[in-house]
């Protein structure tokens, strides 16, 4: 059976985000992914702390951190401590870096830097000592006792990170949309590259990470995740799209704006039309959203973790709510 894990950027105060959490895991869903971007959003490993406190259940993750602005002493000691305070309910979710990196003209990770990344990270978590880059120094976490067990996910969109996931982490975030072809398609990567380190594609916890907007009116609800949508885009995609959207997505590419970075009244999301938003998100009544969901579950995947968009004035409550009634059914 899928379950349901709920992605959350944290755009309003700790509280509302630690609110969210809970009636999260008051609604059953398995996971509860933070964004992680300094510049734009609230700190993540101060929202995951406070969301920790009164749950029993439901595990923290982030949706996800970078070895950038994150040195990788700073990543294993976070998440060597929030393992220690949740008993363990804990998922470390990072890539090559987005919008953390892109609003201060840093350029993301090579994929060679990002695995070296995650080796030294396990590294760390095992008690083992790493050598800094830059000053030669060996260091390590003196604190810990004994090996701490953090699940890293990578999140990856385009082919060659997909492979990369497949081969060398325990679980993968995929953001390649709905549409059963494009999930396919990643998929098949992945495997081909857990199949290179002598695994096979369940061996890994497989994530689809969906912009998800649910609206009496159809139309409304694209239109909440349309910036989100942009996003997705504006990366190498896992399969080709009908040529005639090839000009409407490079111009996204070239007006995407990172401070803006998944608003809905982002000036990019005007740009994507309703072809573009039927194929990578989760948007429209609570039927259409329904049927979609039936699509994806047979596809293989082990989650489906909704962003949940909704008007400001409303809140992501109700989408977190309505998603949870319609997986439910």
């Amino acid at each position: 059976m899928v379950s349901s894990g709920v992605g959350l950027f944290p755009t309003e105060p700790v509280q509302a985000m630690r609110e969210y959490v809970h009636l999260a895991e008051s609604l059953g869903y398995e996971h509860a992914w933070i964004g992680d971007s300094q510049n734009i959003w609230r700190e993540s490993s101060v929202t995951m702390g406070a969301a920790a406190v009164g749950t029993s259940r439901i595990v923290l993750g982030t949706g996800v951190t970078n070895a950038v602005t994150r040195h990788r002493s700073l990543l294993a000691s976070t998440w060597a401590t929030l393992a220690e305070f949740t008993g363990g309910r804990v998922a470390l979710g990072i890539g090559t870096g987005d919008s953390s990196l892109r609003t201060m003209g840093l350029n993301p990770l090579k994929l060679a830097e990002l695995e070296h990344a995650v080796a030294e990270l396990r590294a760390l978590l095992r008690g083992e000592s790493v050598r800094e880059s830059h000053s030669g120094q060996e260091f390590r976490l003196s604190y810990l006792s004994e090996p701490v067990q953090v699940p890293i996910y990578l999140a990856a969109s385009a082919p060659k990170i997909l492979k990369l996931a497949g081969r060398i982490a325990d679980g993968v975030i995929v953001l390649v949309g709905t549409a059963p072809e494009f999930v396919s398609s990643a998929l098949a990567t992945i495997e081909a590259g857990a199949r290179e380190s002598g695994r096979q594609l369940s061996d890994l916890h497989i994530v689809l990470w969906t912009p998800t907007a649910i609206q009496d009116d159809s139309t409304a609800a694209k239109d909440l995740v349309r910036a989100h949508v942009s996003r997705v885009v504006i990366r190498p995609l896992p399969a080709p799209v009908d040529p005639a959207l090839e000009p409407v997505i490079e111009r996204i590419r070239q007006g995407y704006d990172y401070y803006q970075h998944m608003d809905p009244e982002a000036h990019h999301a005007g740009m994507v039309p309703d072809q573009l938003v039927d194929l990578f998100a989760l948007a429209g009544t609570p039927e259409e959203c329904q049927a979609r969901l039936k699509q994806i579950a047979d596809l293989g995947v082990d989650q489906v973790a909704i962003v949940p968009f909704a008007p400001r004035a409303q809140g992501r409550a109700r989408t977190i709510q309505t998603f949870a009634e319609i997986a439910g059914r």
